[in-house]
């Protein structure tokens, strides 16, 4: 193990980020590089307990006490060869995820988690700068094809591991960018394209093929995709916002959260942005829907494109500071978390529910008229929301961003014409990760709904060892009836 007596010697100490009024003047990531040092001293806490919550915690099982006694006795190397067995994409998890490891940590239970998150971005970057990253070619190719529909994480790792498995592997992207969820969807300043793009190239110099902006079902029919590959995996993300159907619904000024961040995303990328679609927030008062990651990011975007104001509402009540007794370790600690977005500037609000939009004579939005809530248990436990009377007022505002999350993915073009069949929620139905149509499986959000980008890395992993099981049964068929129609059968 680590230090002994490391988690008694040292506090858990997270690395220093640029102050807010500086990191605000960019959209760079404000914590890029780790110190060896700083890594070292926190990973000699980690307690290398014989039940390691932290495995549990992680959906893609890492290999945590092992990596951070390797950091410990600086064989970075070592650290680096640990963490690769589990995670394709340790750059992506260590800047993004939510590190639900950290929550399992049997240190909770008496002091403060050991900075798994942080270690492990230290060990990727810290291989990246040796050259120890280096194109995963296999030794020999199989003869099937592979295509998948879809290049964010879940299509990623799934692509990465067949590929490793010898299988010819071709990666379809709608956007005119590679990455997905990561490309668009999360801010420069907690993942700089430049991390996206240093792992597609190391994936197509592995073998991997990339046809960017070409969406299945328009561009290139689902019966040719059928025709020409052995087997589809489908990753396309749960992309259908949640709406708030109010009046007012359709003023000028309402917008869904993931809209708005892919639009800066393009921009900040250096894309022309159509002036007619532009959302504008310099000197403008804004309003936050929804109390997640994705309102989050709606938060830090608005406050580096110089918003007068920054205001986040959430339906449900404030959560407490520490852990309910009903909330025991090592569950996931439904406790109040203030990102650094929050941090830079923004008023937030509990236990409130919108009820209408309001405008000008002109379309524009002015204003949101909102009521406070009460949540109260009833008998069986279940939390009952109730209005709060006399409490109805109007926040004034000039835009709105819907972060309430997202139902499932889009169904026009692709699903519309493979015809595969759905959950009741709307998400792609499956069994061992095979959907309704032969061949044909699913992976990341599409499949299970809005989550993780650490989960959807472990869907593609599945999911491609349930198309390397359906590609070898069917090999072993086929080389069956081959020998059964040979002339020299028995």
């Amino acid at each position: 193990m680590a230090d002994p007596k490391g988690f008694i010697k040292y506090n858990r100490r997270e690395l220093e980020v640029q102050s807010p009024q500086r990191r605000l003047q960019h959209f760079q990531e404000f914590s890029k590089f780790n110190r060896s040092e700083h890594s070292e001293e926190q990973a000699s806490r980690c307690m290398d307990c014989g039940i390691p919550f932290c495995h549990n915690g992680c959906p893609l099982g890492n290999l945590i006490p092992d990596f951070n006694d390797a950091v410990y006795r600086q064989e970075w190397k070592l650290a680096y060869q640990i963490l690769a067995q589990t995670n394709n994409f340790p750059e992506f998890t260590g800047r993004i995820c939510p590190a639900p490891c950290e929550a399992s940590c049997v240190l909770n239970l008496h002091s403060d988690a050991v900075t798994i998150e942080e270690i492990e971005k230290s060990i990727i970057e810290t291989a990246f700068h040796h050259g120890w990253v280096q194109p995963a070619i296999p030794e020999q190719r199989r003869s099937q094809r592979v295509a998948i529909v879809g290049s964010g994480p879940a299509g990623l790792a799934c692509a990465d591991d067949l590929n490793q498995m010898g299988y010819s592997v071709t990666v379809f992207e709608k956007a005119n960018r590679l990455g997905g969820l990561l490309r668009y969807g999360i801010p420069d300043f907690k993942l700089e394209k430049e991390v996206v793009d240093r792992r597609v190239d190391l994936m197509e110099a592995a073998g991997i093929a990339f046809k960017p902006s070409t969406e299945i079902g328009k561009d290139l029919s689902v019966q040719q995709l059928q025709a020409d590959y052995d087997a589809i995996v489908l990753c396309g993300g749960s992309e259908m916002p949640r709406d708030l159907n109010l009046p007012g619904r359709d003023l000028k000024g309402v917008h869904f959260a993931m809209d708005f961040l892919s639009q800066n995303n393009r921009r900040v990328a250096g894309d022309q942005i159509d002036k007619q679609k532009e959302i504008k927030v310099t000197g403008q008062r804004v309003l936050v829907i929804g109390g997640g990651d994705t309102g989050s990011d709606c938060i830090g975007t608005s406050n580096r494109l110089r918003a007068e104001s920054v205001r986040q509402i959430e339906l449900l009540a404030q959560p407490p500071a520490n852990r309910a007794s009903n909330n025991p370790w090592p569950q996931w600690p439904m406790i109040l978390r203030t990102s650094t977005s929050h941090q830079e500037g923004c008023e937030r609000n509990w236990a409130i529910s919108t009820k209408e939009f309001i405008g000008d004579s002109e379309g524009q939005l002015i204003g949101v008229k909102v009521i406070d809530v009460e949540w109260t248990p009833n008998k069986d436990g279940n939390y009952l929301m109730t209005e709060v009377p006399d409490s109805e007022r109007v926040i004034e505002c000039d835009l709105v961003f819907l972060a309430i999350g997202f139902l499932h993915p889009r169904t026009k073009s692709l699903l519309h014409q493979l015809k595969v069949e759905k959950t009741s929620r709307g998400n792609i139905a499956t069994k061992e990760f095979q959907t309704s149509e032969p061949g044909i499986f699913a992976a990341g959000d599409m499949r299970r709904g809005q989550s993780l980008v650490v989960w959807a890395i472990h869907e593609g992993k599945q999911a491609a060892l349930a198309v390397r099981q359906y590609l070898e049964k069917n090999a072993i068929h086929s080389l069956k009836g081959s020998l059964e129609q040979s002339p020299f059968a028995i």
